[in-house]
């Protein structure tokens, strides 16, 4: 029996007990079942019912709903981490009342009912939602000369959405009370009175995804010079752990509301994309609710002085791009091509047919079917067949197969990535790379369409593929600058180790310094294979490398790992010391936090699963540091940008990767760029150790590198 029927025998009968009086009039399957199971529906209605005759020692009158308290409201459920439910609660209708806002927080705005659709602000005939007044334009002509909205022109924040589309350019502002929107023909925007206060006003401007305005204000022939604040900033600096900080993200999760998005791969879309007033109306209340959560620290260093200033700076070097030298990426992808396709040859050579090469079930077949090797780890779809496993087969039996498997792969991915390389380059000869200051919860940024970030830097290939990246024209060289060890110097930083310390200050080779340390040698005695041994032991500590990870890095058996970190310890106790306090601190805190106060949030530290709470180890140890290296070079990236201004260079930043800066370079600027990019970046920061910066020339990324 389904609702349906259930439904018209009520309707029929008006109770349960009316169709269990009329049961045997009931015909069919449906009344033979209904007679079967006649027990168990009077027992579930008897479980279900409302129990009346309980003393709840209270009155209707005591029921009545009652004022809500929104920044408890706020405080509890933001502590518990419970944000949709919080929004929801604090959209429960009449009975909300403004509370009186804390000493240095805003007060509360509006809040927008459940699922509003974005035509509630588009036309002025639909009900406001909370007494939000919409103001677009009639009609769907675009507007010659917009004026400035009366609401508008006295206030303190407003929320503002600026997008282009073709010709046409789309304009948003919402205060908490209104919301207007505009579509202007690009060629006349510059000229209207809107643009005029909208690129000058005193007012600050809220933005989601500040970075991407300025990219659509530069296409029209305008600038957003007024104060800008960017939600999503601020969104991320509150909790860099989430996986998406789009505003449609952000109506759902904090007020329970659904921002309509048209589907880009659609010819004629058959939503309507919310408008450009909606999306500035969420962009402002989302500011307003999270930026007063802030600590002190992350409001005023790591947003408004690290990240609202770099955004400006990475939306300028991804409209400069990198010139690159095209022919050279088509020729390396030939070769590149052409390796892969002769290892191929030479891998069916050996077991004497062809097999796909990128199939994990036929490599499985010939792996430890028709070649016997010994099995890897086991997975739900056979044995694995990554990189690492092949790694160990080659070490454990010497069979060629692995090996060639392992090399076809490394020529097939450096065959992609100069194809997407050169796939991305423009008109101009130049690659203009995506940085994503959202995109690590460290705060490092991560380059996308393409990305510049994942190109082997030690390989001879990595190599020539950076060569293809070349001085434009109108400049004479690029310049690189790198950090040297900065993960490490702020480890002897922050762990306040006396012998790390020493060892930078000394000038002594780091490596060589810790290997006379560990094995009681002279710095002079410390062979290569010891460096290397205590290089993977000092890097791997920071990420949670354990005593079998370190022997499989550096193939030794686990007791020489051990008795290795053993003795690393024993020199170095203040590492060992500082990162058992910081996975500490952070099981307690909840968060782990980097020098400057950039939070990042770890609630798996409580985790009744062992591998959430393992993984969250191991990430907490590293954040702190990993989170201060990223601070760090973005510190740097605003000195730098503020040099390069204030002297009149006419040289430029064009690529941020990893700990390194690429500068091209004008004809006669050489020395005086070196000197302000040294300047800049060794003080980015102040640590207990001084921070090192390599600089190199060259007519090209690889000859530049040093």
């Amino acid at each position: 029996m389904g609702p349906k029927t259930a439904a018209k025998w009520l309707a029929q009968y008006g109770s349960l007990d009316g169709i269990i009086a009329h049961q045997e009039q009931i015909g069919g399957k449906v009344g033979e079942k209904l007679r079967e199971h006649i027990d168990n529906a009077v027992r579930n209605r008897r479980l279900n019912a409302l129990v009346r005759d309980l003393d709840l020692g209270v009155t209707l009158d005591d029921l009545v709903l009652t004022e809500i308290d929104r920044d408890a409201v706020d405080r509890v459920f933001g502590s518990l981490e419970l944000r949709t439910v919080g929004a929801r609660v604090r959209q429960l209708g009449p009975g909300l009342r403004r509370v009186a806002p804390a000493p240095g927080r805003s007060a509360p705005v509006q809040e927008m009912p459940r699922a509003i659709p974005a035509v509630d602000l588009a036309h002025p005939t639909d009900p406001r939602p909370d007494g939000v007044v919409a103001e677009d334009p009639p009609g769907d002509e675009p507007q010659t000369a917009p004026e400035v909205p009366s609401w508008a022109g006295d206030a303190a924040v407003l929320g503002a959405s600026l997008e282009t589309d073709g010709p046409m350019v789309h304009v948003g502002l919402a205060s908490s009370s209104h919301a207007a929107s505009w579509t202007v023909e690009a060629s006349r925007l510059a000229e209207s009175p809107l643009a005029q206060w909208l690129f000058s006003t005193q007012t600050t401007l809220v933005f989601h995804d500040l970075k991407a305005a300025f990219h659509a204000a530069w296409r029209v022939g305008v600038d957003i010079t007024s104060a800008a604040a960017d939600s999503m900033l601020t969104w991320f600096v509150a909790d860099s752990t989430r996986p998406s900080y789009t505003l449609e993200s952000a109506a759902d999760l904090f007020f329970a509301a659904e921002l309509a998005v048209s589907d880009p791969n659609q010819l004629v879309p058959e939503t309507e994309p919310a408008a450009p007033g909606v999306r500035a109306w969420f962009a402002l209340r989302l500011q307003e609710l999270l930026e007063p959560q802030l600590t002190e620290e992350a409001r005023s260093t790591i947003l408004h002085s690290i990240e609202l200033p770099v955004s400006r700076i990475l939306a300028t070097m991804e409209h400069t791009g990198a010139a690159v030298d095209p022919v050279a990426l088509q020729r390396l992808s030939d070769e590149f091509g052409q390796k892969a396709a002769q290892i191929a040859q030479r891998a069916y050579a050996v077991i004497g047919h062809e097999v796909n090469l990128a199939s994990p079930k036929q490599l499985q077949e010939v792996l430890f079917g028709e070649l016997g090797l010994p099995k890897t780890r086991k997975l739900k779809t056979g044995y694995s067949t990554n990189a690492e496993a092949l790694a160990d087969l080659v070490v454990k039996t010497g069979n060629e197969f692995p090996l060639l498997l392992l090399q076809h792969r490394d020529q097939t991915k450096l065959r992609q990535m100069v194809e997407t390389l050169s796939k991305a380059v423009g008109p101009d000869s130049r690659i203009h790379t995506t940085y994503v200051q959202t995109g690590a919860a460290t705060g490092r940024l991560s380059s996308a369409d393409p990305n510049l970030q994942n190109i082997p830097v030690r390989t001879d290939d990595g190599k020539r593929i950076r060569a293809a990246f070349v001085a434009g024209p109108g400049y004479h060289d690029l310049l690189t600058a790198d950090y040297s060890q900065i993960e490490m110097r702020i480890m002897a930083h922050m762990s306040r180790d006396a012998g790390l310390i020493e060892a930078f200050r000394s000038g002594e080779d780091l490596h060589r310094f810790v290997g006379s340390r560990v094995f009681g040698v002279e710095p002079s005695e410390v062979t290569s294979a010891m460096r290397s041994k205590v290089k993977a032991m000092s890097y791997g500590l920071v990420y949670g490398l354990s005593a079998f990870g370190l022997s499989r890095q550096l193939r030794i058996p686990q007791r020489e790992a051990q008795d290795l970190m053993a003795s690393y310890f024993r020199r170095f106790g203040g590492v060992r010391d500082y990162l058992r306090e910081v996975v500490e601190q952070a099981r307690q805190d909840g968060f782990t936090t980097t020098l400057f106060g950039r939070r990042r949030l770890f609630p798996d530290l409580r985790s009744s699963n062992r591998v959430l709470r393992d993984n969250a180890e191991r990430a907490a140890l590293n954040a702190p540091i990993q989170g201060t290296a990223a601070d760090i070079m973005k510190m740097a990236m605003i000195r730098v940008s503020d040099a390069l201004r204030s002297r009149g260079c006419a040289s430029r930043m064009l690529l941020q990767v990893h700990d390194e800066l690429i500068f091209e370079v004008a004809a006669g600027e050489h020395e005086q760029l070196e000197e302000l990019v040294v300047d800049a970046m060794s003080h980015a920061a102040t640590l207990d150790v001084p921070l090192d910066v390599h600089v190199g020339f060259g007519p090209d990324w690889n000859t530049a590198a040093h």
